[in-house]
């Protein structure tokens, strides 16, 4: 289903001049703090552990609706942690409490709610700043060009 919404953050309110699909409608129902029992944060994951593997685990409590292993961009090798969202809130719960402690692929998990992303607050970057040589003043606060030598 495509609409036209309003979208807002932040207080400002704007119309998308662009339709808006349900996986838009989904996350931006996550930006306005719904509850987001059914989605859970899967930590301690090992590396070798795929998202195929990862729903297969948590079908064992319910319906799985997805299973994501977070990947790094650089290295194309699991982050050792990733999201499972299951089909409803009563068999995340379930999911939490049969797999919080247990081992998948010799490693136990840390299965948790998953809360919504926190905004990041901008870094400097590159440069920290300051330090460093300070030069010495060639004249020495002196008004010549002795460089302080009194000769």
């Amino acid at each position: 289903m495509l609409t036209n919404l309003p979208i807002g953050i932040i207080g400002l309110v704007w119309y998308t001049p662009y339709t808006v699909d349900q996986k838009d409608l989904h996350n931006i129902h996550l930006l306005e703090g719904d509850s987001m029992a059914a989605k859970l944060f899967v930590g301690s994951l090992s590396y070798n552990v795929t998202d195929q593997m990862l729903s297969d685990a948590f079908a064992q409590a319910g319906t799985v609706v997805s299973a994501k292993v977070i990947m790094d961009r650089m290295t194309g090798r699991s982050k050792g942690f990733g999201f499972v969202e299951m089909s409803s809130d009563e068999e995340a719960k379930k999911a939490m409490g049969m797999w919080n402690g247990k081992e998948l692929d010799g490693r136990p998990l840390a299965v948790n709610e998953a809360r919504p992303m926190e905004p990041r607050t901008g870094g400097a970057g590159g440069y920290g700043g300051g330090g460093g040589h300070q030069g010495g003043n060639r004249h020495d606060n002196r008004g010549d060009s002795s460089g302080g030598r009194n000769w």
